[in-house]
């Protein structure tokens, strides 16, 4: 067999069926993975390059599927706010919240957004991610909206790392539409969504369903565009309250239900019945200082895959490591290290529609992984503040 490079002399924890590989080694050839396995079973491999692993366990190479990367400006004051009593509804009831960072995202030019965005971005990549959700949302106009996923799609251009880009521009009622919901939807179905979508800027839907933001007959009109345009839909779903966002992601087929604190035992079959991730949050959780966790114990006894990610944004989860909330995700939510990390691979390449090329160590996959200075996966999720990315590999190239 021929390949490009072959990794070798390392450990890999595949998050497929192979489970564990011990002593490892990987074929790539044409930025996919050709071959995995341990390497006394290796076939005969010529290949151009050779790596040594030195050792390391590895990785597929971790994806951040929710986030809201792309904003101007910062909420900081309001995090000041919350300490002193304030509710996140009550915020953004006076005007804060969602529509404050709409404000300052209008204000700011393409550059200033790319830039910042980028400074997030790194951080994340230093970390060994190699795919990343971006929404957009903080527009609330076609001409914002578009900025937002045009700086999107230039991270993907300047840096080594697959985005996926999510048209949120049911994130909440515009300024100028206060009072006027209803029209704003017709905006987003109809100018907004079919605009964005024909200039080939958008691989999925979202929208916020709950008391602040949408209803669940305003949500669908919402989907109802979105599958009319053939994109994928996913939502924000019962975070602050049980409005049935979870039962109606699932009837929509959405590919993930985000945050999830107060879904049903009803909204969880729906979503297992669907195929539907629950998109686990921690990072808002704990800004928020909640203290209804999300029905895990439901997730696991239903068997829907379970996804964890920084929702980093500049309100309720100012989060860029996802390591981070690795730790979130066991100690918060009481995940096993091994849900956790299925849930920034596997189920995260699930939750984008990704699970045929992403997520996983196998043959034919995206040879996208990371290398880690630790001494059993378990230690991703254990540290506090450390970050033990010794290399990440995309498409089979060393990028870190």
């Amino acid at each position: 067999m021929d390949a490009d490079s072959l990794w070798f002399n390392g450990h890999a924890l595949t998050m497929g069926e192979a489970g564990v590989v011990r002593d490892a080694a990987i074929a790539v050839r044409g930025g996919r993975i050709a071959w995995v396995g341990p390497r006394a079973a290796m076939p005969d491999i010529r290949a151009a390059e050779e790596h040594d692993l030195e050792g390391r366990w590895v990785t597929p190479g971790l994806i951040d599927a929710h986030t809201h990367l792309v904003f101007g400006g910062n909420r900081a004051h309001e995090f000041e706010m919350r300490l002193e009593g304030a509710s996140y509804e009550e915020i953004a009831r006076a005007g804060g919240g969602i529509v404050s960072t709409v404000k300052a995202t209008r204000a700011a030019g393409a550059e200033e957004l790319a830039a910042s965005a980028a400074r997030r971005l790194e951080r994340l990549l230093a970390e060994g991610v190699t795919v990343v959700e971006v929404k957009s949302g903080y527009g609330l106009d076609l001409e914002s909206e578009r900025a937002m996923l045009r700086a999107a799609r230039a991270l993907g251009e300047r840096y080594p790392v697959t985005v996926r880009t999510t048209c949120l521009a049911a994130h909440a009622v515009a300024p100028e539409y206060a009072g006027r919901a209803d029209a704003y939807v017709d905006l987003v179905c109809g100018e907004i969504l079919p605009a964005l979508a024909a200039e080939g800027l958008v691989d999925a839907v979202d929208a916020f369903c709950e008391r602040i933001a949408f209803s669940p007959e305003q949500t669908a009109r919402v989907f109802d565009a979105a599958k009319a345009l053939g994109l994928p839909v996913k939502l924000h779903a019962d975070q602050l309250s049980d409005g049935g966002g979870a039962a109606l992601a699932a009837r929509y087929g959405a590919l993930s239900a985000d945050h999830l604190e107060h879904t049903s035992e009803e909204g969880v079959r729906a979503m297992a019945a669907a195929g539907t991730v629950a998109m686990l949050l921690p990072g808002a959780f704990y800004l928020l200082r909640e203290t209804k966790l999300p029905p895990v114990e439901l997730f696991r006894r239903h068997g829907v895959p379970m996804a964890v990610a920084t929702d980093c944004n500049p309100g309720t989860s100012p989060a860029v490591s996802l390591l981070l909330m690795l730790n979130m995700a066991c100690t918060l939510f009481r995940l096993t290290p091994m849900e956790a990390l299925a849930g920034v691979t596997r189920n995260a390449a699930r939750a984008l529609g990704m699970h045929a090329t992403h997520g996983t160590l196998e043959a034919g996959k995206a040879a996208d992984f990371a290398a880690w200075d630790v001494g059993h996966p378990a230690e991703l999720c254990y540290w506090l503040g450390a970050n033990p990315c010794a290399r990440v590999v995309k498409d089979g190239r060393a990028v870190a």
